[in-house]
């Protein structure tokens, strides 16, 4: 998992599997997260327009 400035892509079975939680757990707790305006998500795309990682974005409160 790489950071940058609050940034990070991890794949949700990396979450998961680093916090010993099942990935319906992570994507659940991403979305409580999102809901609370703590957290932005993106999607991000390869150069032939093929779906590539979340872009994940911790926002400053």
């Amino acid at each position: 998992m790489q950071t940058r400035h609050g940034e990070c892509w991890p794949a949700i079975p990396t979450i998961a599997r680093e916090l010993k939680l099942s990935q319906s757990t992570v994507r659940r707790a991403l979305q409580d997260l999102r809901k609370a305006e703590l957290l932005d998500t993106e999607q991000r795309y390869r150069t032939k327009g093929g779906k590539s990682s979340l872009l994940f974005r911790l926002k400053k409160i």
